[in-house]
Order: structure tokens, then sequence, then C-alpha cells
């Protein structure tokens, strides 16, 4: 309904009054930190823009406060391209490492910088913003830097997001910044959820990035996410801006949340005690900070000194090393593996370590445990690697006296199903031989069922168990026999999750010949070995029927693969699973293209070693890209190598390859090449 002559004009006045003065509480909230009226004041202005803007639906306006509600589930994400790459950034770990970046900015630009700016690093989920006339128009996340997802709706409920900038606004900008929680937002959900019946949450940042990644926008705005702006991306007209510093200043006054803790140094020495002092003040925060990113201020030097790949130049992320506590560990338990291995881990009192409360850590081995003399009942210090795994550094063993701590003793028989155990010579590892073991048949099918392998959507770690303990599955052929009776009959298993189940399943009957042979769990065969035997084979009865002599005539393979592979085949309960997928019209052949590198690809004669997690593709997506091009992809580094593709958390490939001289590059360098 449309309002009116007199009433139609104070209408919209109203709204117009009612949408800026929501804006100017949200920012004194969520910006500010100064809120200058009561949560119920704010709710009946809210309620009244509300009402308004039912009765006459042409008041409701793009930036309305109103809109960050949320709106109904989408289906997926779609791509968002950002108009300016969003960069990388390149680490310095300590002082001495963060000098020699300064000493490379002094040498190439021939002159000491007039000052640099520092701004904590936070923990949190990198975004781009786009404003067209001062007006949120649209957003997306990081991704590979230039291709993100469209996280718009979502993104509008994040009441600390400007959706209106002020009037200085140019009429294009890009605004980069991160999404965040506060630990205490962090908890107070975390006990929500509780109260309400759901699972806690893992850690801050993770709570973020999974917040603002919803299908259902509602379900956003129901999260405390909170922003800050830190750099921009396309601007026209340009903002005449000299420095970083002035650049926090203008989106500030844009209207942005800016982190108060940002600094400008005109001496490197004061520069460098502030990272450093931040290191051990950094638990002060209520949010997570895992480092300080190091800025020249001048922009017109930023802009002379460039980038090397996608790294800036002008900029360097001083890296805080992963933090350690120190907590009682309760006992040392085993899981059993696919393979049938042997996994002790440690269970500890809960404690705090970089804001995540952690309970257990991995022990690798029984020669892990042993050699650092790991005991039940030890004080123990524990890190969170790369500040995501925890693990223990070992214990404090003065804080034995007058306690009697037993050695630990791997256990001799399978903890699940109480077969003897087996160690070969030179091995560190135990084994449960007992194929059929429950445990053993778990793993293998979420193995079977995971995405660098079958993919099959829904098959994760809840319906592996009910099936292994209903009987339906012992392999991972009886997958395809399931019927919808059967699923339905276990508990929490509803018509939509099942049929939902058996469409991926009988999708997954289509996967190429590399991924099938993965997803079997042959020992010491990962994605690439597989692909390997997929283009050294013609279909899966040539590679069954292989002898160990032909298996190492296969590029990478030697005696030890090659005898894993040919020992796999010949037990009989693998014939039998190979014999049930063919009976189920999976594809067990190679496809041509499959069994040769693409010839005259862009990357043909160039050799590809992968390490670590990459942002967005999988080690396999990555392997069969670099295959589609005509490259190769190694297991191991050499100076045959021409790249090393490194993601998060890459370990000894990475360093052999800095060593050898082998160029590194990143995942968008690898999209880049492709």
């Amino acid at each position: 309904m449309t309002p009116a002559g007199a009433n139609g004009e104070r209408a919209a006045a109203r709204a117009a009054e009612l949408r800026a003065r929501l804006h100017r509480y949200n920012e004194e909230y969520y910006t500010l930190d100064a809120p200058t009226v009561s949560d119920a004041e704010y709710d009946a202005l809210f309620r009244e823009l509300q009402s308004l803007e039912a009765q006459s639906p042409e008041l409701r306006t793009p930036d309305s406060p109103t809109q960050r509600i949320g709106a109904a589930a989408s289906t997926a994400f779609a791509q968002y391209r950002h108009a300016v790459p969003m960069l990388s950034l390149g680490n310095a770990f300590g002082v001495d490492e963060l000098r020699a970046w300064h000493d490379r900015i002094v040498r190439l630009s021939g002159r000491e910088p007039e000052a640099y700016v520092a701004e904590l690093k936070i923990d949190g989920l990198a975004i781009s913003l786009r404003y067209e006339g001062g007006v949120f128009v649209a957003g997306g996340t990081r991704g590979d830097g230039t291709v993100g997802e469209d996280v718009t709706a979502n993104l509008r409920t994040v009441r600390a997001i400007p959706l209106r900038l002020r009037e200085a606004a140019p009429d294009l900008l890009e605004v980069r910044g991160e999404i965040y929680m506060r630990r205490g937002d962090f908890e107070a959900l975390n006990r929500r959820v509780e109260a309400e019946g759901g699972t806690r949450f893992a850690n801050p940042r993770n709570s973020a990035a999974g917040s603002l990644r919803q299908k259902d926008s509602r379900v956003t705005a129901s999260r405390p996410l909170r922003f800050f702006a830190y750099a921009v991306g396309l601007c026209e007209p340009a903002m005449k801006l000299r420095t970083q510093w002035e650049l926090l200043q203008a989106l500030r006054e844009l209207g942005f949340p800016v982190n108060k803790e940002a600094r400008r140094f005109t001496e490197f020495d004061r520069l460098a005690e502030f990272c450093e002092a931040w290191d051990s003040k950094r638990a002060q925060l209520d949010f997570g900070a895992d480092g300080v990113v190091v800025k020249v201020d001048s922009l017109d030097l930023q802009v002379r000194l460039g980038y090397v790949g996608r790294e800036p130049r002008w900029a360097v992320a001083f890296k805080y090393p992963p933090e350690e506590a120190i907590t009682t560990l309760r006992s040392i338990e085993v899981n059993v593996g696919r393979t049938g291995s042997l996994n002790p881990y440690a269970v500890m009192e809960p404690v705090q370590v970089g804001g995540v409360t952690v309970s257990m850590a991995t022990l690798h081995n029984e020669d892990y445990v042993r050699s650092k003399d790991i005991r039940a009942g030890d004080r123990v210090i524990v890190r969170r690697a790369g500040e995501v795994i925890p693990e223990i550094v070992g214990p404090l063993v003065e804080e034995r006296a007058g306690k009697h701590l037993e050695e630990y003793v791997l256990p001799t028989t399978c903890p699940v199903c109480g077969t003897p155990t087996m160690r070969a010579e030179g091995e560190a590892m135990s084994y449960c031989p007992n194929a059929a073991c429950p445990a053993q048949v778990k793993e293998r099918l979420k193995h079977f069922a995971s995405r660098g392998a079958m993919d099959i959507e829904g098959l994760g770690d809840r319906w592996s168990e009910a099936l292994v303990e209903a009987g339906l599955v012992r392999d991972a052929g009886d997958v395809f026999a399931l019927n919808a009776a059967q699923l339905t009959a276990l508990p929490r298993s509803g018509e939509k999750l099942v049929a939902n189940l058996l469409l991926s399943i009988e999708a997954s009957k289509q996967r190429p010949f590399a991924r099938v042979v993965y997803a079997l769990g042959i020992r010491f065969v990962g994605f690439q070995t597989a692909q390997l035997l997929a283009e050294a084979f013609d279909d899966m009865d040539a590679l069954a029927s292989a002898d160990e002599e032909r298996l190492v005539q296969v590029e990478q393979i030697g005696p030890r693969i090659a005898q894993s592979i040919w020992t796999f085949f010949q037990q009989a309960r693998n014939r039998d699973v190979i014999a049930k997928l063919q009976r189920a019209g999976v594809n067990l052949r190679a496809e041509p293209r499959a069994r040769k590198p693409a010839a005259g690809g862009k990357l043909a004669g160039k050799t590809f070693v992968l390490t670590g997690t990459l942002p967005n593709l999988t080690r396999e997506d990555a392997t069969e890209l670099i295959r589609a091009a005509g490259g190769t992809v190694s297991g191991a580094v050499s100076q045959k190598t021409d790249y090393v593709v490194a993601g998060d958390s890459a370990g000894s490939k990475l360093a052999k390859a800095k060593k050898l001289g082998v160029k590194i590059i990143d995942e968008a360098a690898l999209k880049t090449l492709l």
C-alpha cells in the first residue's frame, strides 16, 4: 500500500529518521563500544521501522537496518570475483626475520622508509565488501584471492558492517577486513548452544568462518560476528591519501571499525619491540591474534616496491610461535585406523591453549611415546602446532618426585576386537591383522566415502558407525547394496536424508578410475600413486593381476609399494569387494586421457610436488588439474622438480625445496600457470 499526501511524507521522513538513528546506534555499539541507548530502546525503534516498512514496502531501502535479519536459505554460494586480488602475506618468525625483511625494503628502495604501520593480525576470516554510491551491494570471502564465495546476504546480518557509508564515500569502493568472533561472545554462544541441546563449537575462528558460510542467513544473523577493516581494493575515484595510517583513519571516518591497537612507528627498533611485546600481551585480548601485520606506511613506496608472486614486498606478517600450556596426562588410549594401525593418543585434563580448550592430543606411535618417556599421570607441556593440531612436547620429569608412574607399553592385543597385534621389523606402527575388526571396517568405510575418494556426500562418521554396527556393511562393496528400507530403520534417519544418501551413492559409481583405486585404501597408495596406477593399467582386472615385477615398472613405485599392492589383491576378501563394485556398475576402467598426461598442454614437461593444505583445492583436485594440463605430479622433491605447490602446514617437502632452490608457489600461482 502506498502512503498518500501528508501522511506519506510523514511516514517517509520518520523512516529516514529511524534508519539514521539505528545506523548511529549500531556504530556506537558494534564499532565504538560506547552505546548511548538501552537494548529495549533500540528494539522499540527497530520494531517501529519494521512496521512502517511492512505497511509501505517502498520505504524499505537496501541499507535499512531491518535488512540484516536474513533471507531464506539459499542452495549454494555463487562465485564472488574480486575487482582487485586479495593478496597473501609472507611470514617473519622472530625479530631476525623481521629485520631481514626491513633490510630488503631499504635495499630495494634505496633509503629507510619514513614510517611503518603495525596492525594486530586478527585470527578470523578475510572478506571483501563492495560499496556503490556509499551503499553496501555485495561481499565475498577471500577464496583463492581472485575468486571467493558470494556471502552478501550473510554479511548484511553482521551489524559491525555499515550498510551505508558517510557522505565522503567514493562512488565505488572495495573494503577488505576480517570477520571474527570475540572470545566472550564465543563462550556465550556455546552456553546457548549447550542449553538448546546442541554441540559446542571448537574455537572462535572456526565458529566465525562457519557462521558466515551458512546457507540460511538467519543462522548467521543469530551469531555474534564482528568485523575489522584494514585495507582497500578498488576505489573510484581514488581517495587523496598518502599513507597507510591515513587510510586507517579514512576507513574509521567512513564508519568502519578499525582495530584500536594499530600503531605507527618512525623507528624500526620501536616497531620490533611492539611486535615482540604483543606475544605475551595477546592473551589479554578478547579476540584471537596470531601475529602483527607490518606495512610500509607510504602508499607511494608500496606501489614502487610492488609484489613477488602474490605477496607484497611492502608488508609482512610477524608470526608468533605456537602457544603452550601445562596440564596433567590422565591416560594414554589407543584407536585403530583403517589399515589396522594402533594409534596412541593422550587424554588430558582440559586446558586452554591459544584460546581453545584442549583435552586430547596425538602421540603418533609407541616409539614416540617411549623416546620422550611420556607416562600417564605426568605433568606435560601441550602445544598447538601451527595453532591447530594439539601435541605433547614432553613431560615435566622433575614433577614425578614421589610418584610411581609406569612406562608406557602398547597393548599386544587389539583394544577393539582382541586379536593379537603384529609389528613388522623396521616399522614404527603395530597392527591388528583382523580385517573384520569393526574399528577398521568403520575407518575404511569413511575413507572410501571421503571427498578425495568416492565422494559420497553424507556418508560420514555417524552413518559409517550405524551401518557397521547394524551389520549392513562389512566392507565398502556393501554400500552399493543398501536400500531405503534398511536405511530408514536406522536411528535418526529421515526419508530426505536417506534419499539424498542413496542419490550420492548412485552418483559415486561414475567417479574416475584413479579415485576408485585410491578409495580401496591399499596401504602406501595415496591419491598420487593411485593416479599413476590409473595411467599404467587399463582397468581393475589388469591392475589386480599385475605381479610385483610389473608394478615396479610404474613410475615412482618401489618394491615396498609394489608388494603392498600385490598383497592386497591376493586376499580373497579384497577380491570380493572388487566383485561387488563390478556388479554394482562402479567405473573400474581408466579413461584414455587419465592414462597419459595431455600432450602439448600448458604444463607439459613440468614436474610438480604438492605439500600442505591448499585453501580451495584438495590435493586430488590439484593433481587432476596439473595432469590434465600435461604436467606430472611427483611424491618427492628432487633436482628434477620444477615447482613445489605449498599450502598451510607444509612440512619436510617445503624445507627440501628451499634447500634445493626449487621454485615454490601457492594455489593462486598454480591457477595462473594453468
